[in-house]
């Protein structure tokens, strides 16, 4: 009996785990925030009221290009990863590991609303969807633009002794044109630069503020996540 009880204990405590690892992870964090902002056009938007818009990225810069896939984008996120085995276990190491991000609009109906995402302090909290995973390893070659991309780094994809290392890198971009979801707090900002296509004086923002940092994804469920009374 204290064995199964004891089982029965492990198995409890695994499920536990996993659900606060699940509720408590960075994407439900986001989705979760954002459901409790209040879902406007942009042209409704009220000073200093938390705020979130679905709309069309655009570029305010040049904009980045993916490591790898080569799409233009105004935000990435990429790992290199090595696995490695220590007794009978097996974990990634992370060789590599880059991300940035740029001011950026995002456009609905026609109107715009700028977003200044700031690393230092940092003022924002982001989830991509992985949009990009290539592998190699045991009978898997890697491709002649993995391993272009590998050689920028330095990183070798084969042993001392000739065979292949396993290997992953993985990639998250906010592409230029692409559906995305902001948070923040809503302001109204003076125009200093002309913006092509657009006409006004003063133009929209979502910034952060107290707690509320601004929030990004691109996830699809942000689009229809309702909001939540607080």
């Amino acid at each position: 009996m204290s064995t199964l009880i004891a089982i029965a204990i492990i198995v409890s405590a695994a499920v536990i785990i996993g659900v606060l690892s699940f509720y408590f992870g960075k994407k439900q964090s986001v989705l979760r925030r954002l459901s409790k902002l209040k879902d406007k056009d942009i042209l409704q938007f009220r000073t200093n009221e938390p705020t979130k818009v679905t709309g069309k990225v655009l570029h305010v810069h040049q904009p980045f290009v993916a490591p790898f896939s080569k799409r233009k984008c105004v935000a990435y996120e990429f790992k290199i990863q090595q696995k490695k085995s220590s007794g009978k276990n097996s974990y990634w190491k992370t060789l590599v590991k880059e991300n940035n991000i740029q001011d950026f609009f995002v456009e609905k109906k026609g109107d715009m609303v700028m977003v200044k995402p700031i690393t230092a302090p940092l003022n924002f909290d982001i989830y991509l969807v992985e949009d990009k995973t290539i592998t190699s390893g045991f009978l898997n070659n890697p491709s002649p633009e993995f391993k272009k991309l590998l050689s920028k780094f330095s990183i070798s994809s084969e042993t001392y002794f000739g065979f292949n290392k396993t290997l992953r890198y993985s990639e998250r971009i906010l592409e230029i044109g692409e559906t995305v979801t902001v948070g923040g707090i809503a302001k109204w900002k003076n125009l200093d630069t002309t913006v092509t296509g657009y006409n006004y004086s003063k133009i929209a923002t979502l910034e952060s503020g107290g707690k509320q940092n601004i929030i990004i994804t691109d996830l699809p469920e942000a689009k229809t996540i309702k909001r939540k009374r607080m």
